[in-house]
């Protein structure tokens, strides 16, 4: 029976992608089949010049390139994928106008004139002073760069943008809170883009040096069939379990989302066979969605791949990407187990079994198919872990990846790998034009220095209250991760509000993951809940539904933050005993609250419902939420006394739930 099940994922996988063409058409452009050779010959460049800079190869004849050089050439380059893929407005869906061949044009040309004068620029100090032609064609970048934001990221992230971008012209203008000296216009261009810490900063820095070749990887596995795959290993390890199904969600979308780093994409690409599953065995189309969503949501922050976040929070604290990796082992970890048990204890409350074994693909049929994943999986990780080589790993596990397919049944087609190329260059454009827009704020940020002012002034506003300044930064985090990106919102927090953080005390890992967590809680929470949207969509549901189902699943997340701000034990971050402490005692809560947001409590049963029930609830719950504080770090909690209030909780909550039930069997 294996086979044809696998066959089922496969073509499932392939009805998800073509769900994926829908919500597209309004943002990527159908590339007429012409122009279509031409991103694949950018893309092609895009990769060769990158394996050429990170390898080091000389071109092959001993020619060692400028980093400066590099940089002005792949990321003009890509700006200029930027505007095949994405069209101006509705009106060019499916051509591309003269004046995106125009933009093209010059960005070619402005870009081959920074390279070629790359070492001018370095050692001639274009960035505090340049010649006129080099403030003329740094003006004529920062405007098309704006326009490639808009169009990659939309229109938050182009005013946002915008606004940081310009701030230096006019920051003797504003209040003194957040007054500045005003530079010259020309002056601002020139360090924008001549300099190293506006659009060459940080975001394309890590970018082209570390995120690319993780990108080129995640699309190569889903095109050599890495969804199907996982999706019938979930299946054939979980989908016997009750509530399997939706068991099976957690698995595979988690997977699925750590390669992809996209929530939206994820549940349309899984949610297609998960959801249909999870409605036969008797969940709701509201749960199914809310599961999904929050599985594909939690994918973002799972190691080992983590998405472009992850690499940027790395390089701002000067640490090796492994180290944010495993930090986020805990958090993640908690995340989905919460899931995990909330799942469990829905499906023990309504009495939902799981699929019959019959119906399910045999582990061993599995493991034959894609035993290859799996082998570079473990290749990957042990080239991050062990030989800590970040920028090469993830090229050698995309060839090994590629070598190894061929010589099985899913080996790629010709058109296939068009395909994967053409998929390859839309991500590379989407995500280069948003943080080239995005390395603008730094600049203009970082040119006034008025960010250092901006975090004494919230520390200020916050009355020095850490906990006050963490809801403060919890909102702005969500807030911001509405409008844009999880990155894009990120690096913004990072440079204004990280600080802020720090000042007060919090350990900086624990302050980087806190903005970027709640950063990504926006997909799962309304009004917007993008990611409870899209699987809404799949389910046929009201979105709006959805998301609270959603918002209620992952409700763990909402915690989990200000747990390991409290204490980075909860980030691997204190001695041995510390993390194990932590850990322990975090799962136990998670696994009580988990049961109190679903009713049901393994060892007590029901937990009632109405006003009585949700009295006993909310004893549990604060029970495991007491649970799941960590002891000592900022507030100094002892674990004796956590233990023995969560304990008195725990005791109040299930006594009342047996008087209740003893009470209603008299009557």
């Amino acid at each position: 029976m294996a086979e044809p099940n696998i066959e089922v994922a496969s073509e499932l996988e392939a009805t998800s992608s073509n769900s994926l063409e829908e919500p597209k058409q309004t943002r990527y452009r159908k590339i007429p089949q012409k122009w279509q050779l031409v991103m694949a010959v950018m893309t092609a460049c895009s990769i060769f010049l990158a394996i050429n800079q990170i390898f080091n190869l000389g071109f092959f004849v001993g020619y060692v390139m400028l980093d400066s050089r590099y940089m002005y050439l792949i990321t003009g380059i890509m700006l200029c994928m930027v505007f095949v893929t994405f069209p101006a407005n509705k009106s060019s869906l499916d051509y591309i106008p003269w004046y995106d061949s125009a933009i093209m044009i010059v960005l070619a040309f402005v870009f081959s004139y920074f390279a070629f004068n790359a070492e001018r620029i370095v050692l001639e100090a274009w960035e505090y002073a340049a010649p006129d032609i080099g403030v003329f064609l740094a003006a004529f970048t920062w405007v098309i760069v704006l326009e490639a934001g808009r169009r990659a990221g939309g229109w938050p992230v182009f005013s946002i943008v915008l606004i940081f971008s310009l701030y230096p012209t006019f920051a003797a203008s504003l209040p003194n809170v957040i007054a500045a000296l005003s530079i010259p216009l020309g002056d601002v261009a020139i360090f924008h883009v001549l300099g190293e810490e506006s659009l060459f900063g940080i975001p394309m820095r890590v970018f082209v040096q570390l995120v690319f070749g993780f990108l080129i990887f995640g699309v190569s596995l889903q095109f050599t069939g890495g969804g199907p795959f996982f999706i019938n290993l979930a299946f054939a390890l979980l989908g016997h379990l009750r509530g399997g199904p939706a068991k099976v969600s957690i698995f595979s979308s988690g997977l699925m989302g750590s390669m992809s780093g996209g929530p939206i994409s994820n549940v349309l690409t899984t949610g297609p066979l998960s959801i249909p599953a999870m409605r036969r065995i008797g969940f709701t189309k509201e749960y199914a969605s809310g599961v999904e969503a929050c599985a594909s949501t939690g994918g973002v922050f799972m190691p080992p791949i983590m998405g472009a976040t992850a690499f940027v929070m790395a390089s701002f604290l000067n640490i090796s990407y492994v180290s944010v990796a495993i930090a986020a082992i805990v958090p993640s970890v908690l995340y989905f187990f919460g899931l995990f048990m909330q799942i469990d204890a829905y499906a023990a409350k309504n009495d939902l079994k799981g699929l019959p074994k019959e119906e399910l693909p045999s582990l061993g049929s599995v493991f034959k198919d894609g035993w290859y994943f799996i082998a570079v999986f473990v290749s990957l990780i042990w080239m991050l872990v062990y030989l800590q080589r970040e920028a090469v790993a993830p090229f050698y596990a995309t060839a090994l990846l590629l070598i190894i397919n061929q010589f099985t049944k899913h080996r790629l087609s010709f058109d296939k790998v068009m395909q994967l190329i053409a998929q390859m260059g839309r991500l590379l454009a989407e995500l280069a034009g948003i943080l080239a827009a995005i390395g603008l704020i730094i600049g203009g940020l970082a040119v006034t220095g008025i960010a250092g002012t901006i975090a004494n002034d919230l520390v200020y506003l916050a009355g020095e209250n850490v906990i006050v300044l963490l809801i403060m930064g919890a909102l702005t985090s969500f807030i911001l991760g509405i409008g844009m990106t999880v990155t894009a919102a990120y690096i913004f927090l990072a440079i204004v509000l990280v600080p802020a953080l720090t000042n007060s005390g919090i350990n900086p890992l624990a302050s980087h993951m806190f903005v970027m967590y709640w950063g990504m809680l926006s997909f799962i929470t309304p009004p917007v809940a993008l990611a409870a949207f899209a699987a809404a969509s799949v389910a046929n549901v009201a979105p709006m539904r959805a998301g609270f189902e959603a918002m209620r699943l992952g409700a763990i997340i909402y915690f989990v933050p200000f747990f390991f701000v409290f204490n980075p034990a909860l980030l691997l971050q204190g001695s041995i005993i510390e993390n194990i402490q932590a850990f322990t005692t975090a799962i136990l809560g998670v696994a009580i609250v988990s049961g109190a947001l679903q009713g049901y409590l393994i060892g007590v049963g029901n937990l009632g419902s109405g006003a009585k029930g949700f009295v006993v609830k909310t004893l549990i719950g604060l029970s495991g939420l007491i649970l799941a504080l960590p002891a000592g770090g900022l507030f100094g909690f002892s674990q004796i006394s956590l233990l023995l209030t969560a304990a008195a909780f725990l005791a109040m909550g299930v006594v009342t739930r047996i008087v209740l039930l003893t009470a209603y069997l008299k009557n």
